[in-house]
């Protein structure tokens, strides 16, 4: 289960599927699932999208870049759906997100840790 949640940390830009990640976990596509829902409390599924979610907020807060580049470049392929996740798991759109101005200079682990969604 830790390799595959690896992969989804390193890759998480890139299409993944539950038959992918099952092979690097060396078990069945239904064993993965339930196994990594019950290792880690999430599906796979929502774990790899609060990984770009948790990425996004980097981004929205770190440049001027459009919302439409930074869903696209974390792995979403519809600002639809990018939005709509982006809200819920983080409480407010990506534009009211970047709206509260830059990142704090503080040391990354700080910020990530004060930016990681709770939801």
């Amino acid at each position: 289960m830790l390799r595959a949640r690896d992969a989804m940390d390193r890759n998480y830009a890139q299409p993944l599927d539950v038959a992918a990640l099952a092979r690097i976990a060396h078990v069945s596509p239904a064993h993965f699932s339930r196994t990594f829902r019950a290792t880690f409390g999430e599906t796979p599924h929502r774990y790899l999208q609060r990984r770009r979610v948790e990425r996004a907020m980097f981004l929205l807060r770190s440049g001027d870049r459009s919302v439409t580049d930074i869903c696209l470049e974390v792995g979403f392929t519809s600002l639809g759906t990018f939005s709509r996740t982006f809200r819920d798991i983080v409480g407010e759109t990506p534009s009211d997100y970047r709206a509260r101005g830059p990142l704090a200079a503080v040391p990354t682990c700080f910020a990530m840790s004060w930016m990681r969604p709770h939801g």
